[in-house]
């Protein structure tokens, strides 16, 4: 399950020296959001668990959940050398197999998607030099308010 992704730009994030020795896949950028992320996520009452490289992009774990969870980004540099970040959640489970009561049952693993969606845009929103430009894409790079296409 993946909630809606946050399309953002900032100047904060930058392509950091050495980034791309790290990235699986060409272009994948975000380390410096991860890190932002780390830092910032604990004042909204979540343990971060670290970050790293994955051959899609960058994750940011959240520990304290009975399911995988975290954040996950993903970028894209445009031709004139702008950064645009796609920031979700990494939650894939909302339902899980219970052998006491042979059913599934809810993991909270959407209750907690949501929340994550809400508390990543106040903190966007709570630093002027992070520019949020969609909050409801269903997949990353497909905006058609894009710049460059």
């Amino acid at each position: 399950m993946l909630s809606s992704f946050i399309r953002l730009r900032s100047s904060r994030f930058p392509i950091l020296p050495g980034e791309d020795d790290e990235l699986v896949n060409e272009g994948m950028y975000g380390k410096a959001l991860a890190i932002y992320l780390t830092e910032k996520l604990p004042e909204k009452g979540y343990a971060t668990a670290g970050y790293g490289c994955e051959d899609w992009g960058w994750w940011v774990g959240l520990a304290g959940f009975p399911f995988t969870f975290g954040v996950c980004i993903y970028g894209r540099r445009w031709e004139d050398g702008d950064l645009d970040l796609y920031v979700s959640d990494g939650a894939i489970a909302t339902h899980r197999w219970s052998w006491r009561t042979c059913r599934f049952i809810e993991s909270g693993a959407g209750p907690a998607a949501a929340r994550l969606h809400s508390d990543l845009l106040s903190l966007f929103a709570a630093d002027p030099e992070i520019h949020v430009l969609a909050t409801d894409l269903e997949l990353p790079f497909v905006d058609s308010s894009q710049s460059g296409e």
